[in-house]
């Protein structure tokens, strides 16, 4: 799914009233239909038959006006707030204003200063926010401040329309300190960039992207650097497996990772590169981890390292489909020469992740020797290390776009919509996982799956992309059946058959 901007979305608003062609008062009201559908069928709050709406007088005002009449027509209690912040009011909205006036049991305020607003008391239901739209372009002051304030200032959920009132679409523009925090955000069409940014979640809150309707064939003439995958395209990446197929068919992926105190890393990341389907794995380790990788997963080879205590010797590479390297490796001198010949002679493909990730920061100079498309899984702080500390979400952002050009790599960015930096400088940000996955031991079942993927023949970039939902949804179902306080990172392993019976099916 495209990540578009707001003068894409509305380049594609008016390509689709010219050429459907529809009324920009129907296209509208579409949309409101849309938005009224999922809140009585899919919404977590459609429980709630009590709305309050609030209205700005733009294109997201009308928005709101005609959820508000829709939902009263469906038996719904609605209260709607006009905010008179200016004498000025798009044709939609007033067309809208019109239709809900003549709307029996509708109760409608128009808001002309604060003290107006200091009249109002809502103590149930929810609270629709349809002050501005994904247009705004300036701070906000004023009485839309003062409205936006005391939206905050209710003690419900509130579910935004399009984005927030008062957050900029574009995370390069800044639109001031007045923004809506939601409950929720529905996005027409396309989700925003803003949306896959820590910093914007207080905002946003959880994210519905909404079809209303744009023309198809405009949309995907569009130009963009930023995807939001989704199902529909993860099942187009997947390979299913040949009826006559054998294990050769599938590739041997070897796994360098482990040290003395670190050897669950190893074990974590060997047994998703098994459960990911690669044929065969040979995991190198050192000689402390070796009863325990035998004992602990019997599919798996092990190739013991001459060390006790740490990784110190390269072992030949040359027979491997893919390498994956770092979980719980550490990084003694004589392991840090061990990744600096892998990246010297490898002509397999590699990821690298945690300690070889801590490795390389200290070893900037290597970075220039990376194979082309080797594959980085580091989390914020080591990226950071990597390319220097970003001042905020957004220049962290174009630093990652800078770095996987610059090297010719991929980066998989790790967080709540991780985002996986192409070297041609597009950014896949994902749309599964869950906070239940933030603990020690997920990052190393993500390189095992990503390591697998690449030895059975995917390439890098449907490996990262692939392998990341995956993971994710591999986590979200783990977190429905133990909770996301109480899983564990065996319990992404443990259902990774489910989530790829949900991708595959």
């Amino acid at each position: 799914m495209k990540i578009l901007s707001s003068d894409q979305i509305r380049e594609a608003d008016n390509y689709t009233i010219v050429h459907e062609p529809i009324a920009s008062i129907d296209l509208m009201e579409r949309a409101a239909m849309v938005c009224r559908d999922w809140l009585i069928s899919s919404s977590p709050f459609r429980e709630q038959k009590v709305v309050h709406v609030f209205c700005g007088l733009g294109n997201n005002g009308g928005d709101g006006l005609a959820i508000a009449r829709l939902l009263s027509e469906k038996k719904y209690a609605v209260c709607v707030y006009i905010l008179r912040y200016s004498n000025k009011c798009s044709d939609d909205f007033k067309t809208n204003e019109s239709r809900i006036r003549k709307s029996p049991g509708i109760t409608i305020l128009d808001i002309h200063s604060e003290k107006d607003l200091e009249k109002i008391i809502i103590s149930m239901g929810i609270v629709i926010d349809a002050v501005f739209g994904s247009g705004l372009n300036r701070p906000v002051g004023g009485l839309a401040a003062e409205g936006i304030n005391f939206i905050n200032k209710i003690a419900l959920p509130v579910i935004a329309l399009d984005i927030p009132s008062g957050l900029s679409a574009s995370p390069t523009q800044d639109t001031g300190k007045f923004c809506v925090r939601a409950t929720h955000t529905l996005s027409f069409q396309v989700p925003k960039l803003s949306f896959m940014f820590p910093g914007d979640y207080k905002y946003i809150g959880d994210f519905t992207v909404l079809e209303i309707g744009l023309d198809p064939k405009f949309l995907e003439g569009l130009e963009t650097v930023n995807y939001f995958t989704t199902l529909s395209e993860i099942k187009k990446i997947r390979k299913p497996r040949g009826k006559f197929s054998h294990k050769g068919t599938y590739g041997h992926a070897l796994m360098i990772a482990g040290s003395y105190g670190k050897i669950g890393a190893s074990i974590l990341a060997s047994k998703a590169c098994v459960k990911s389907g690669t044929g065969l794995l040979t995991v190198h380790l050192p000689k402390c981890g070796y009863n325990i990788l035998q004992t602990t997963l019997p599919e798996a080879m092990v190739s013991v390292d001459s060390g006790d205590w740490q990784v110190s010797i390269l072992p030949v590479i040359e027979k491997y489909n893919a390498i994956g390297i770092g979980p719980g490796l550490g990084n003694d001198k004589q392991t840090q020469n061990v990744l600096k010949l892998l990246i010297q002679n490898a002509k397999s493909p590699l990821v690298l992740d945690a300690d070889a990730l801590n490795i390389l920061s200290e070893n900037k100079t290597w970075l220039s020797f990376l194979p082309a498309n080797t594959i980085l899984t580091p989390h914020p702080k080591e990226f950071d290390r990597l390319a220097g500390v970003s001042d905020n979400d957004y220049e962290r952002y174009v630093q990652l776009r800078d770095f996987a050009f610059k090297f010719s790599v991929y980066v998989v960015l790790k967080g709540a919509h991780t985002a996986i930096a192409c070297p041609d400088g597009l950014v896949y940000f994902n749309s599964t996982g869950n906070p239940g996955m933030a603990k020690g031991g997920s990052g190393d079942v993500l390189t095992g799956i990503i390591t697998g993927l690449l030895a059975q023949g995917y390439s890098p970039k449907e490996s990262a992309i692939f392998g990341v939902y995956w993971h994710g949804l591999a986590g979200d179902i783990a977190s429905e059946l133990c909770s996301q306080q109480t899983m564990t990172a065996l319990d992404i392993i443990g259902n990774m058959g489910r989530a790829y019976k949900t991708i595959s099916e």
